[in-house]
């Protein structure tokens, strides 16, 4: 399997605490991995310490399959904490600095740049009067200069009003499905994050406590009815026949769970005792999915 990002045991200490604790996170090429944690988990400090911004503590890391890791990280953009901007000028002049200072020749760039993440018409507009997401895109665009395979964001639509966090979306799936670009990126607002993730990273107390596919949350998250019966086999006949059910599944000995026509449970609950089946449980199980990782983090706020 192609992994962009691989770590072993990485970990990272401030004062003598850690910060980040031994985190073994495996990024496939062509991956949106959503990094999903509490304030002070460990989620920016671990991005610093892929993108060389700091130095782990111990513990080993591939990037794009190699432990050179200064050869590989010309292959990385990334826009962790505020954006390294300047506010008197403009977008254009700002990325002329950046293209100047990273030796891109082409002096076309900048505009084409600008034109991709949607800031072509900013015109002479100084930075210090863009809003926050006109900031976010720059950022990006700066992120974006040297043509990086993988692109580290930290919170990039944190503070966005409804139109930005929409235009931020959508050019991170341009950025992914168009141009290939496997892109790690950590943010609270988890509805917005469900819609372009594919694969995701749960950080607690520094350690990453968990990982798992996007169809693997919702299979967790999806509502259903679970019964625990003596009896699955004949369980199984009995909600077939008698209650014409048909989605449903049996994750466990002596568990079925069912994922249709739920406000009738009542009704399978009664087929099923009168047809002799032993019904210990039978409850509805399922939540959204700020419900489904603030349980997962402990409860309480998360961000």
């Amino acid at each position: 399997m192609d992994y962009v990002l691989k770590t072993e045991g990485i970990t990272k200490a401030y004062g003598g605490k850690l910060v980040v604790d031994h985190v073994n996170m495996h990024v496939k090429k062509g991956d949106i991995y959503g990094f999903i944690g509490k304030n002070g988990a460990g989620k920016t400090t671990f991005m610093r310490l892929v993108a060389g911004l700091a130095a782990p503590l111990e513990g080993n890391m591939e990037l794009f399959g190699s432990r050179e890791l200064e050869k590989q990280r010309v292959r990385i953009g990334s826009l962790i904490e505020q954006p390294g901007i300047y506010d008197a000028m403009t977008a254009w002049e700002n990325m002329e600095i950046m293209r100047r200072n990273f030796g891109i020749t082409d002096k076309q760039a900048t505009d084409q740049m600008l034109e991709f993440v949607g800031l072509s018409k900013a015109g002479k507009k100084k930075v210090k009067n863009f809003s926050l997401g006109m900031k976010q895109r720059l950022g990006i665009a700066i992120a974006l200069y040297r043509n990086p395979d993988f692109l580290i964001l930290d919170e990039p639509i944190n503070g966005l009003d409804p139109e930005g966090i929409i235009e931020m979306r959508d050019l991170l799936l341009k950025l992914n499905q168009e141009k290939q670009i496997t892109i790690l990126i950590s943010s609270h607002i988890l509805g917005e994050l469900s819609k372009i993730a594919t694969n995701y990273g749960i950080i607690k107390e520094g350690a990453l406590i968990e990982e798992f596919e996007s169809d693997e949350l919702k299979s967790r998250c999806r509502r259903c009815q679970k019964l625990v019966v003596d009896d699955v086999e004949l369980a199984v006949t009995i909600l077939e026949e008698r209650c014409h059910i048909t989605n449903y599944d049996v994750p466990e000995p002596g568990m079925i769970r069912v994922f249709e026509s739920l406000e009738h449970s009542w009704q399978w609950n009664q087929e099923l005792v009168q047809g002799g089946v032993k019904l210990m449980e039978s409850y509805l199980t399922g939540q959204d999915l700020e419900g489904y990782f603030m349980d997962l983090l402990g409860g309480a706020k998360y961000v």
